[in-house]
């Protein structure tokens, strides 16, 4: 096995302080009360100068997290966009675009972009739904931007955005893992970027998991305790408990990266038989993406765990010995241009426990679109 980086070893120990009340959680609880009260003060001047929150000439949906780093949101909004296509809507996306500098005016595009330009997110959610997206920081010029190259877009969903309060919107959507809240601190003192209230200011909770469960799973401690808690300020209204439902990837191809051969699991599992296969991550949660692989049995002889958002090259990859290496389609984007016959890439989709989770979005999304200034989205079945 390849040892993580040491930046890798970091960010893993930290999680794991995270998810426990310990020494240094307690330490930290001072600097987390700056936080909330930051936040508070936010806030309060949207509440006091709403002039300053701006409202887009239609529906917006933000997906997003409050734990800090990754849960799957990117699978999520994936799989969201595409539904809400095959229901009638032209959703655009927007993103920060992180790890780019964009410059003063966003970036719009559609279809094959180029990470450098777009980030690896946003570039890996044009290629796989074919929505146009726009990426800045600023996330009311990006959708001016979305608008004027797309008129045709009749949806917004932005990329995170949970806490830019100057943007309105009309669902919210958290999309967490089997982390929960971990300790339910803010951070520094736990792994949260806001109180977990916000658990209950939403209008749905999507929980990352290894595998559906035959039955549904009890809610969190932390769903329970703050479940009669309600919005406020810049969040869309919400007076009914969030709809929840649990969300597990499945590998549907293995593509190879250099000759675009695609073949399903079985198919792979036989033409790997009895050769050595290596796999590596730079993802939000790295062992997860090893895991599920293992849970398809599949033998890992080497597994390298990266940060998010890693920048590939030739070196990455110098050490590892397997007759093949399986990475992730958001980290193949990244990899296109290094010419390495060992790189496969695991195609997954991202399947509901609740059949009929994109029906009722559709649905909730087009009562807003009929309200106040929104534009009414045609065709909407």
């Amino acid at each position: 096995m390849i040892r993580p980086d040491i930046h890798t070893q970091l960010s893993q120990w930290l999680h794991h302080q995270w998810l426990v009340r310990g020494w240094l959680s307690l330490a930290m609880l001072p600097f987390s009360w700056i936080v909330l009260a930051i936040l508070s003060i936010r806030r309060c001047f949207y509440r006091i100068f709403p002039s300053q929150v701006y409202h887009a000439s239609v529906p917006v949906l933000v997906i997003g997290n409050i734990y800090v780093g990754g849960t799957g949101k990117t699978p999520v909004l994936i799989a969201l966009v595409n539904a809400l296509k095959q229901k009638g809507w032209h959703p655009g996306v927007i993103s920060r675009g992180y790890g780019v500098k964009i410059g003063p005016m966003p970036r719009t595009g559609q279809g094959a972009l180029d990470p450098t330009e777009f980030a690896d997110e946003p570039a890996l959610i044009a290629r796989q739904s074919g929505a146009p997206i726009a990426v800045h920081p600023n996330r009311r010029k990006a959708i001016e931007a979305l608008l004027t190259n797309s008129p045709e877009v009749n949806l917004i969903i932005s990329d995170d955005g949970l806490q830019h309060l100057a943007l309105a919107r009309d669902m919210e959507i958290i999309v967490q893992d089997q982390r929960g809240a971990g300790n339910a601190r803010v951070m520094p003192a736990g792994p949260l970027r806001e109180s977990t209230r916000r658990l209950s200011q939403v209008q749905a909770i999507i929980t990352n998991v290894p595998s559906l469960p035959a039955e549904p799973l009890p809610a969190s401690r932390t769903t329970r305790q703050d479940a009669a808690l309600t919005a406020h300020c810049s969040h869309p209204q919400n007076n009914s408990a969030p709809r929840t439902t649990y969300m597990a990837l499945r590998a549907v191809a293995f593509r190879h990266l250099t000759s675009l051969q695609s073949l399903s699991p079985t198919e792979f599992k036989l033409k790997i038989m009895s050769q050595t296969l290596g796999a590596a991550a730079g993802i939000g949660m790295p062992e997860r993406f090893f895991n599920s692989l293992r849970q398809q049995g599949l033998t890992l002889a080497e597994s390298l765990a990266l940060p998010d958002h890693h920048s590939f090259d030739a070196d990455t990859f110098s050490t590892f010995k397997t007759q093949h290496i399986l990475i992730t389609a958001k980290d193949a984007i990244k990899c296109e241009q290094l010419n390495d016959t060992r790189l496969w890439v695991v195609e997954v989709d991202a399947v509901f426990s609740d059949a009929g989770f994109t029906d009722w979005l559709s649905a909730t999304l087009q009562k807003h679109a009929c309200k106040g200034s929104h534009n009414p989205a045609e065709s909407i079945q």
